[in-house]
């Protein structure tokens, strides 16, 4: 299969930009706690082609009287398109990623995004990959009632706090809440079947939400989770700080998500260390399946090698191409990898979980087509993302599967900057 590499907008840009071929997505002074350029573009390739599904934007209208509103006070919403036939009792919730913001600046200026308020969210967004209603395309899912439950908290939907004086609502966890029950009005209590997903800061979501999703239903439903892109680890940068892990302290203090962290893990470590999915996955009750590219581009220029932990830009060229890296980065990163491998030893001995790392430099590869399910997609001992969640989904065959080290893999979807 041919080697595919996308190209976008260098992430570390400080003025305004428009991301390359996809107006409307406007970004501002990125750093890593800002919405990336990454998920922009990753956006930007689920418009790459035609007859597209557009489905709109369903604000959700009780949500203000619980408190659940986004950091500028306005509506949660999602997006709704039903299932039909053997998937009209079968429910996908899809977590949107996004970043976070971790202090007030940060967040002031999320709110006048869509990622901060439903003013400014697209009235309709299209369904690809794992939201397509094409059996061609998501052949497990596609006749399923699909879900997008928009993201415009900042903390994971996690949080539960305010800041009066900035005008800002950290309610994630509200939005989470409001939104499931609007949906449990509108037909998922019936479900026989469902799958909570998200990439990304959802696919963090996803992981913390897992137990609670499976509580909504039945014992007799079959109920998973699927964390795309979601597996933050709680590394060292490239200068010996922790740059994620002091944006997460912030994340965690600033938006009051402490007292919604898991509680089997509270008891026993701090609040940050909780944010970090490392310390939830072996405890998550749910099957929960693990998607993730061992060389995730989020976090090699965010975590690992961002401007700010390398002001001699030494990683400049490899943080934006994998192909400039030097022999000793290279090494570094395969020491992510290994790292990596290592935080998912204990969950992947149960047999209900599953496992797909590819040794890919991507972020996010559900809901991009390409990378879900077609004919040049990513796969590993021939077997496509889209087909190994089926299959552990639908416990047609267990799925554990880890790809050789970079650079064995001719199948990627690599993603380059310029």
């Amino acid at each position: 299969m041919a080697r595919v590499f996308w190209t976008a907008i260098a992430i570390a840009l400080v003025f305004s930009n428009w991301v390359d071929g996809f107006e409307g997505y406007y970004e501002h002074q990125f750093n890593e706690t800002e919405l990336s350029l990454l998920e922009a573009h990753e956006a930007s390739l689920s418009y790459a082609g035609s007859n597209l599904l557009l489905v709109g934007l369903t604000l959700v209208q009780n949500a203000a009287a619980k408190g659940a509103v986004c950091l500028d006070g306005t509506l949660p919403g999602y997006h709704l398109h039903r299932g039909y036939g053997s998937g009209a009792n079968s429910w996908l919730i899809n977590l949107e990623g996004g970043g976070w913001c971790n202090n007030i600046r940060t967040c002031v200026y999320r709110k006048k995004t869509r990622r901060g308020s439903s003013d400014f969210m697209e009235k309709e967004i299209p369904f690809t990959g794992i939201l397509s209603n094409k059996a061609e395309e998501n052949p497990d899912f596609f006749n399923w009632n699909r879900v997008k439950l928009r993201y415009c908290d900042g903390a994971s939907f996690s949080g539960d706090s305010e800041d009066e004086t900035a005008e800002l609502q950290f309610r994630g966890q509200r939005i989470w809440a409001a939104a499931m029950e609007d949906l449990m009005s509108k037909g998922m209590r019936f479900a026989d079947q469902a799958l909570l997903s998200g990439c990304s800061a959802g696919g963090l979501a996803t992981i913390i939400h897992c137990d609670e999703f499976r509580g909504l239903f039945p014992v007799t439903s079959r109920v998973k989770c699927l964390s795309d892109a979601g597996l933050f680890l709680d590394a060292i940068d490239v200068s010996g700080g922790r740059t994620l892990r002091n944006l997460y302290s912030g994340v965690v203090g600033l938006q009051g998500a402490q007292k919604n962290l898991p509680q089997i893990c509270t008891n026993h470590l701090d609040p940050i260390s909780c944010f970090f999915p490392q310390n939830l996955i072996a405890s998550v009750k749910t099957p929960l399946f693990i998607l993730n590219a061992a060389y995730d581009s989020w976090q090699i220029q965010s975590s690992l090698a961002p401007p700010s932990a390398d002001p001699h830009g030494y990683w400049h060229d490899c943080r934006l191409n994998h192909a400039k890296c030097t022999a000793p980065q290279i090494q570094y990163l395969q020491g992510f990898r290994n790292h990596m491998l290592n935080v998912i030893k204990d969950f992947a001995r149960a047999n209900q979980n599953g496992l797909f790392i590819n040794s890919c430099f991507s972020h996010c590869q559900t809901e991009r087509q390409d990378t879900w399910f077609a004919d040049n997609s990513p796969v590993i001992r021939n077997k496509a993302i889209a087909l190994a969640v089926g299959d552990w989904y639908f416990d047609r065959a267990g799925v554990k599967v880890i790809d050789c080290p970079y650079p064995c893999d001719n199948t990627c979807h690599h993603l380059i900057f310029r």
